[in-house]
């Protein structure tokens, strides 16, 4: 008779699945919209799990090992995602995830009404938790997610007597394009689980008492996060996007660079397209906000693009098709 998730030797087997584009979006806030200004780490937040389940079930943090861990998300097949120079980004990340051990799910997305979406990527990750659940024994099972749709999987991995730790943000801010974006974890999700973690709280907390492992959460830290540096007349490279009839943005944390035709000191603003590479200065605007001068079209070579690599991952992380408002009832 096989007997779920009880102790073996003292070890407790932690299981983490992540919707990826929840993951993505909640990244993408903090590296453009909060004060941090920095991405997720996975190894950190693999670390700060570890950590947060030791607490919680009362045991050792060496006794607390992520003994599996899987990544779902959709994606674009080989040719649109050559054509939109994201091949060398979906690459980097991938590496990423195969350095940490995460497993790694895609499926294509699929285009409607002329927009791209992900279809089955939910019930994928249900059958792959419940499943490895029941074959690994997991003591604890983290859910980085927010949908609703995942409570079905909650009450199945309550039968088994896995506890359930759902990592959820809520949170909200405005685009430069004027659009509100709330981001609420399912009350019905957070009433399942085992551990419902509110990581906004935990993060915003902690990191001000100087907490080390919310440190190392996020990439590239720095102890003073919270002080604006002095930019002006730092030059950058990235690439461009939303461009329009006389202003365009180069994407750029926090809140990406606006650029006006003006500002386009060699060749023409016309002959720049989303995507292209340019170089630029930091400037400020007259309500003081950072913007670029002194923009013109480059072409970089290999050592360039991997010098700015994050400025390509940026791009994509807004022109994927994929992210969406993120408000579960």
């Amino acid at each position: 008779m096989i007997r779920y998730n009880e102790p073996s030797k003292g070890l407790t087997r932690i299981g983490v699945f992540y919707d990826g584009n929840y993951f993505l979006h909640v990244s993408n806030y903090y590296n453009y919209q909060h004060p941090r200004r920095s991405r997720i780490d996975i190894g950190g937040l693999h670390d700060f799990i570890r950590h947060k389940v030791a607490q919680l079930e009362g045991t050792d943090y060496r006794r607390c090992q992520v003994v599996d861990a899987h990544y779902f998300r959709g994606r674009l097949n080989a040719y649109d995602a050559k054509n939109s120079n994201k091949l060398f980004t979906d690459r980097l990340f991938d590496d990423v995830l195969m350095n940490e051990g995460v497993v790694t799910h895609y499926l294509p997305l699929k285009t409607r009404g002329g927009h791209r979406e992900e279809k089955g990527i939910d019930v994928w990750l249900a059958l792959e938790a419940y499943e490895l659940s029941i074959y690994k024994q997991f003591n604890v099972l983290v859910l980085v997610a927010s949908d609703g749709d995942y409570v079905p999987l909650i009450r199945k991995l309550n039968t088994l007597g896995t506890r359930v730790m759902l990592l959820g943000w809520d949170f909200e801010y405005t685009t430069d394009t004027g659009r509100l974006m709330v981001t609420r974890t399912s009350q019905d999700l957070l009433e399942e689980v085992t551990y419902p973690i509110a990581m906004q709280k935990e993060i915003d907390d902690r990191v001000r008492r100087n907490d080390i492992t919310i440190n190392n959460m996020f990439i590239n830290t720095k102890p003073n996060y919270y002080h604006e540096e002095n930019r002006l007349g730092q030059k950058g490279k990235g690439r461009t996007l939303n461009m329009k009839n006389g202003y365009g943005f180069i994407a750029k944390p926090p809140n990406n660079l606006f650029f006006h035709f003006e500002d386009v000191v060699e060749g023409d603003f016309y002959d720049i397209s989303n995507g292209d590479w340019v170089e630029y200065e930091i400037g400020k605007n007259d309500r003081g906000e950072d913007v670029a001068k002194n923009v013109r079209k480059i072409t970089p070579n290999d050592s360039e693009k991997s010098d700015y690599a994050q400025a390509d991952s940026d791009y994509l992380d807004q022109t994927s098709g994929v992210e969406q408002d993120f408000e579960q009832e």
